[in-house]
């Protein structure tokens, strides 16, 4: 039976400001301190990797997410391949990974010459399912001189990352406990749950490393950029020094003493982040607005779904999702063409990694969940302007 788009188009138009053109996925939103920050830096000259808005930005995020340090970064795809370097990842291992995440996750892995190992997703969450990948384990891991090994490779699996899709946490809990049981590390990418909650705690309080996204999609902006989180002192220090082209301190001598990475974020963006990060507590009370209007519009139509946030879970909402009925998966292309049609950007979920040339020889688990929600899920507009009072 066909799926009638009629109504789920009419109840996403509900959703959105009247009179207002093409409404973009997600974009920006300048309202504080962004012009008088920036200009600062440009009065004063401090607009590279040196200045007081990159030190005042890491030590607010470091507030605002609970954790102990932040090292800020050019971008998110940089502050994963140094979590990935700082958890021991080396050429030849492998990185348990979700099949349905944003290339960056992936490519990190690739950028230490190592090998990804998709694993599957679970649609409470979007993200990695814990008991099939508990399963999974048992029958292909096995450990060694404490390290997880691959018994069908025989190459070491060094860590888990997992992904908080859309803003919606995974469940840590389990997924900790399974990497302590298989000696793995653990790291979050939570490059678009900025303001997300996993039981009452800020996400990126689980793993030993973890990594953000301030791109100028994402809920608050730089322009470019991401950040490294950790509790750990020692790994925040080497963070910090790997993303400074490893250089050692001296007025005036380059000394470097080990292969660094110029990866540390310009004063000029940190100053835009400061100013985005005063307004963090109303961007996200203006998307959780966004998310009640659309829960409203949609419940009870048939054949659609809107992606709620998991029980366990406090979403930042960065992303709205609708979820089609597996017997209308045929239909979300359709769905796609007649939004933008209209003027109303929607996009797909990424393409699952494996289907992508460079990683289809990669290991994995079965994807069955995963290939199913990369069939039916569409994004919707999700921008803080339309949680504004109208």
């Amino acid at each position: 039976m066909t799926l009638n788009l009629t109504p789920i188009i009419a109840a996403l138009q509900s959703c959105l400001l009247p009179n207002a053109g093409r409404i973009a996925l997600h974009e920006p939103h300048f309202a504080g301190n962004e012009w008088q920050y920036v200009k600062e830096c440009l009065d004063t000259g401090w607009v590279s990797s040196v200045g007081k808005f990159v030190d005042r930005f890491e030590q607010q995020l470091a507030d605002f997410t609970c954790l102990k340090h932040a090292v800020a970064t050019v971008n998110g795809t940089a502050s994963l391949h140094i979590c990935l370097l700082l958890a021991g990842v080396r050429a030849g291992d492998e990185v348990l990974t979700p099949a349905m995440t944003f290339i960056a996750t992936s490519n990190a892995i690739a950028y230490c010459n190592a090998v990804p190992h998709f694993v599957d997703s679970e649609t409470a969450t979007l993200g990695v399912a814990p008991g099939p990948l508990a399963e999974y384990l048992a029958d292909i891991a096995e450990l060694k001189a404490g390290v997880c090994y691959n018994r069908h490779t025989g190459r070491p699996i060094r860590a888990l990352v997992v992904m908080h899709t859309f803003g919606h946490p995974v469940d840590l809990d389990p997924l900790a406990e399974l990497c302590a049981r298989y000696h793995l590390v653990l790291i979050e990418d939570a490059a678009e749950a900025l303001g997300s909650y996993y039981q009452g705690r800020h996400v990126g309080q689980h793993g030993t490393l973890s990594a953000l996204s301030f791109n100028g999609n994402k809920i608050l902006t730089t322009g470019g950029g991401g950040a490294i989180l950790t509790d750990d002192a020692q790994l925040a220090k080497q963070a910090k020094h790997l993303t400074t082209t490893a250089k050692m301190p001296h007025p005036w001598l380059f000394e470097h003493d080990q292969t660094g990475y110029n990866y540390r974020l310009p004063n000029l963006n940190a100053a835009l982040g400061c100013a985005q990060l005063e307004q963090l507590p109303d961007f996200l009370a203006a998307k959780r607005a966004v998310a009640a209007r659309y829960r409203a519009a949609f419940s009870g139509l048939s054949g659609v779904e809107w992606v709620s946030e998991p029980p366990h879970s406090r979403s930042n909402y960065w992303l709205n999702a609708l979820l089609l009925a597996p017997e209308h998966s045929q239909q979300r292309d359709a769905l796609l063409e007649a939004t933008n049609q209209l003027g109303i950007m929607t996009r797909p979920v990424w393409t699952l990694q494996h289907k992508l040339s460079m990683y289809r020889d990669c290991p994995r688990m079965n994807l069955t969940v995963a290939e199913s929600l990369e069939s039916r899920l569409v994004n919707i507009p999700s921008s803080v302007v339309l949680g504004q009072v109208r």
